[in-house]
């Protein structure tokens, strides 16, 4: 397979988020989270480095194609033809580095974006907590009891929980008890309630319950009894009996901590999250963002802090409706312009700092593990192959909607952002995902 293609925001060299001075990515940040912290009746509100931004157009300039970029709109505007790809299409291509406008075809109507979602998801969780927040699950101990503390971790796994066996083992040990009864304490998150546009249908397979404990990604109906369940098995194993059933309570004040896991840095579980298309993940994040901007962990709080994130970065919300974080509703409604919008903030150089991470969990066309890899039939037809390993894309499938958008550099060796949003096409799905990427691989221009 070629090499990785590199960020595009080293190759950034201007653009519409580009001021004549840009101000110190760090200090950028520290503003961020000064307007995150709770003020009452508002959300991400207060005076920042954000307010300076907030009148900076995100409509891509037009200007006269150069004779490569002409060629690429050319060759667009006859492929979007395609009868596979139906008669719903939204599509844009935006030099990076420029933001000319090199192609568009009903750039501004919103459509289902499927898992495309994720990218607005993944900017507002990292910019609202920070690239180095970390999640801590937490055992502790009081009146004969160990309680399971869910901290919206969707990777802990079982060999986290072993050692957060071990350690409580060893403090109960030396206290000389040989048998507890377990607990979990989810209450971080709500009790679990259905999305807007989302059905029942989707429970356990597409996502589980929206819980703040689970283990090794099981989707089951209840993954925090079902982590408290082998918590408490490897407490037997350990040598401590466990008394009874696993049961749901909340930590008491008097309880005291035994045992603790951190998890991976956020930058690595939304690279995770963007590179599979983790459903769980995304919308364990939606919740955590909520909080971080101290408000209640809801699908609605979650959404709105999405909003107003988007809006200080100075993207358009026009037409623009989510109601989760991955991108299951039915209900949700997106605009291409506005996905691309949102990834060509993500290689701008002033915000590199927090969102480069986004850029790197993008899949790359042809590699293995991740949504556009050869196992998901990705980037292998006599169009699309010759951009393999040349295109970093987002890709989102539902029933009715699929949608990729990323960047790939193009013949010019400039960096080009494209997304492309189709809905309602009656062709098999497997046939509208070969459009897609070769429209990809017309904007790369190795499809020529």
């Amino acid at each position: 397979m070629p090499p990785k293609p590199s960020t595009p925001t080293a190759a950034r060299a201007g653009g519409r988020h580009r001021k004549t001075k840009a101000q110190n990515p760090a200090l950028r940040r520290m503003a961020v989270l000064a307007v995150t912290a709770p003020v009452a009746g508002t959300i991400l509100s207060g005076t920042s480095a954000f307010a300076a931004d907030k009148d900076v157009s995100k409509t891509a300039s037009v200007a006269e194609l150069d004779a490569a970029e002409q060629k690429i709109a050319d060759n667009l505007n006859t492929r979007v033809q395609d009868t596979r790809l139906g008669t719903n299409l939204s599509g844009v291509v935006i030099d990076s580095a420029s933001d000319k406008l090199v192609w568009g075809h009903n750039a501004t109507t919103a459509l289902m974006p499927a898992s495309n979602t994720k990218l607005a998801t993944a900017t507002a969780a990292l910019t609202v907590l920070g690239p180095n927040h970390r999640l801590t699950t937490k055992v502790v101990y009081g009146d004969g009891t160990l309680t399971l503390v869910g901290a919206g971790d969707r990777t802990l796994t079982t060999d986290d929980l072993d050692a957060l066996a071990k350690d409580a083992v060893a403090g109960l040990k030396a206290a000389g008890l040989t048998s507890v009864k377990v607990r979990i304490d989810d209450s971080l998150f709500p009790e679990p309630t259905l999305a807007n546009g989302w059905n029942t249908g989707y429970y356990p397979d597409s996502v589980a319950p929206v819980r703040a404990l689970v283990v090794d990604s099981h989707n089951v109906d209840d993954t925090s009894l079902d982590a408290g369940g082998v918590f408490a098995k490897l407490l037997a194993e350990r040598g401590v009996a466990v008394d009874g059933g696993v049961t749901r309570g909340v930590v008491g004040k008097g309880d005291v901590p035994v045992a603790q896991h951190t998890s991976d840095k956020l930058s690595t579980v939304v690279k995770q999250m963007l590179k599979v298309s983790d459903n769980d993940i995304a919308e364990s994040l939606l919740r955590l963002t909520a909080l971080g901007a101290g408000q209640q962990p809801t699908f609605e709080n979650g959404t709105a802090v999405v909003r107003q994130v988007l809006t200080r970065y100075g993207v358009s919300l026009d037409n623009f409706e989510i109601h989760d974080g991955s991108g299951l509703s039915r209900a949700n409604r997106i605009p291409a312009q506005t996905i691309a919008d949102i990834l060509d903030v993500t290689a701008d150089p002033r915000y590199s700092q927090t969102l480069k991470y986004i850029v790197d969990g993008l899949p790359v066309s042809g590699e293995a593990g991740a949504t556009l890899g050869p196992e998901w039939g990705r980037f292998d037809t006599a169009d699309s192959s010759c951009a393999v390993g040349q295109v970093k894309a987002k890709t989102g499938t539902l029933t009715g909607a699929i949608a990729l958008s990323g960047f790939t550099k193009a013949q010019d060796g400039r960096w080009k952002v494209f997304s492309f949003i189709e809905n309602g096409s009656t062709a098999n799905a497997a046939d509208i995902k070969d459009a897609l990427d070769g429209l990809a691989a017309t904007v790369n221009g190795c499809w020529a």
